[in-house]
């Protein structure tokens, strides 16, 4: 895309100072200011937009608390979303954790105390008649939307209207690390009510206070969302986002295949788990056909990861993957004996015949156990179960493999199933360690560990920007997993200091790479029109999206005669 643009506007004086696409505050020129009518509105001085990322970096350090941080973020982009997401771009390792996760768990919580400002839609189901005219008022195209109806946020729950500080978190990194023009960005909240009895007794909470609609009552809601999002925003891409298990694969599965869509929690965290599995195996100089998985968590995370992990598998020739996947619920392992698991689950059931030596129908096997007798070399945490990985079962790993692969990704960072230092020391520094939230590097016996975090910002922009620059009418399955080799593809020789995934300051330049590989598999498999390699490029630097200034001229309104 020209960064080079010129954008003309009829706004004058404060109405053009407030709006956030458009204002550049004490950056615009001489010649804009008396021309758009703000030339007294603004202090003397004229700045570069450099000069504005000091200032707004040295405000951001002054702040001592993440959640103000974040507010003082947010705030930003309601003023001027240029400088916002310049801002967040040059220092990616540093915001992310405050625009998303850890902090934005926070902000979840707290949405009702931190709203300013109106940002997305709100569309709620006592108002569900009035849903066609509500998506009318969103004025222009929208490219990519991302909707949730706030009932399993993270690791904390339901959180109702709260839900919609994810999806304006998760639509910041598809502009700042994917590319996406923000004005054709889209927040979507679909407020069904909560039975989060704390939010339902607080006065000042801002959703619809009411307990959950029936499933009845959710799926016709859902039903006239995707119609009318169809044909308000015709080949939009939706990712549906914190929706709780019960609905999400029913969702998924529903309108896959009529709208262009994904659920990021199934397939974006399996999509960045596989990236980093790949990564590690390679690593250790190993095969990932040889590895046994065992997988703590059997909900939209848990059985997205195992989906993907099976399906890897057997691409490379296992003829019977579940054998070497161990998936564990809350009660233990799921194994095909067990008359109590959930739809989503029974595909992703271990064949009891081959733990019958081990394992009860009766009574599930625990993680321990599973982890012990499994010989598992991967050990991944969905689970939201803060201390699950313990030092006795970590250290069972060692009896199967030198070094074993764990992955606690559960988060907040308050809900992780370890602590990368506890996992290093369990091993004796010989575990591949990556985790969901954050953490700092690992110093032991003189080796510096970084920690990789296996976020899911290093697919779902690239995702997106790939699917939308080619038109594609579904996300494939084939274009994930092409999105987790690319993002493998891009780490370089793995040591301790330097992770088993890119450095999340390289994720804008992996998301391009995951981007043109995404289009081509589109492409390949009849999903997009059909377009060469360098018309796929072509359509990939015009769709993306830089935060640069653009110039800004005034529309003259046709003079009316008075009388």
């Amino acid at each position: 895309m020209d960064t080079n643009r010129t954008v003309a506007t009829s706004l004058r004086g404060r109405a053009l100072l407030a709006e956030p696409s458009l204002n550049k505050s004490t950056a615009f020129s001489a010649t804009e200011r008396r021309d758009l009518g703000i030339g007294g509105l603004l202090p003397d001085r004229i700045e570069t937009l450099d000069d504005q990322l000091v200032r707004t970096g040295l405000e951001f350090d002054r702040l001592d608390d993440d959640l103000q941080r974040h507010v003082y973020l947010r705030a930003l982009q309601d003023h001027n979303e240029v400088l916002f997401y310049r801002f967040i771009g040059d220092n990616l390792a540093a915001t992310l954790p405050i625009v998303y996760t850890p902090t934005v768990g926070l902000a979840t919580q707290q949405f009702s105390r931190i709203y300013r400002r109106p940002r997305g839609l709100f569309l709620s189901y006592p108002q569900r008649n009035q849903m066609a005219a509500q998506l009318d008022a969103i004025e222009g195209d929208v490219d990519v939307i991302v909707a949730t109806d706030g009932e399993r946020v993270l690791g904390l729950g339901d959180q109702g209207v709260g839900g919609m500080a994810i999806s304006i978190g998760k639509l910041s990194l598809y502009s700042v690390v994917g590319g996406i023009d923000p004005a054709r960005t889209l927040p979507i909240m679909l407020d069904m009510g909560t039975n989060n009895e704390e939010l339902l007794d607080d006065r000042g909470y801002l959703g619809w206070r009411s307990p959950r609609v029936d499933d009845a009552d959710y799926s016709s809601f859902m039903e006239q969302f995707v119609t009318n999002l169809q044909k308000r925003f015709p080949g939009v891409l939706l990712q549906w986002e914190d929706v709780a298990q019960h609905n999400a694969t029913r969702l998924l599965n529903s309108y896959r295949h009529r709208i262009p869509s994904f659920n990021d929690d199934i397939q974006g965290t399996a999509a960045v788990v596989l990236a980093a599995i790949w990564a590690a195996v390679r690593s250790a100089g190993v095969s990932l056909t040889d590895q046994r998985f065992c997988i703590a968590g059997a909900g939209s995370a848990g059985t997205g990861i195992a989906w993907m992990i099976r399906d890897a598998l057997v691409a490379e020739g296992v003829a019977e993957p579940l054998r070497q996947l161990f998936l564990l619920d809350s009660k233990g392992l799921i194994h095909d004996r067990r008359r109590d698991l959930k739809p989503h689950q029974v595909e992703l059931a271990h064949p009891f015949g081959a733990v019958d030596d081990w394992a009860e129908d009766d009574r599930p096997a625990d993680l321990a156990t599973v982890v012990a007798e499994s010989r598992a070399t991967v050990l991944i945490g969905v689970s939201g179960q803060p201390g699950a990985f313990t030092a006795p079962i970590v250290t069972s790993m060692l009896a199967a493999t030198d070094q074993p692969i764990i992955m606690p990704l559960s988060n907040p960072t308050s809900r992780s199933e370890a602590t990368p230092a506890d996992l290093l020391a369990w091993t004796d520094g010989r575990a591949i360690v990556a985790t969901g939230s954050p953490f700092e590097d690992v110093v032991r016996a003189g080796v510096t560990y970084r920690i990789s975090q296996s976020n899911n910002v290093y697919v779902f922009p690239g995702l997106g920007l790939g699917t939308v620059a080619v038109g594609a009418t579904e996300v494939s399955d084939r274009m994930l997993v092409t999105a987790a080799l690319a993002v493998a593809d891009a780490g370089s020789d793995i040591s301790p200091d330097k992770g088993i995934l890119p450095p999340l300051d390289d994720v804008p330049s992996v998301s391009l790479r995951i981007a043109a590989a995404v289009a081509r598999a589109a492409v390949e498999d009849g999903l997009a029109p059909e377009l060469s390699t360098d018309e796929i490029d072509r359509r990939i630097a015009a769709n993306h999206w830089s935060p640069v200034y653009p110039e800004i001229t005034a529309i003259n309104e046709p003079h009316r005669p008075s009388g």
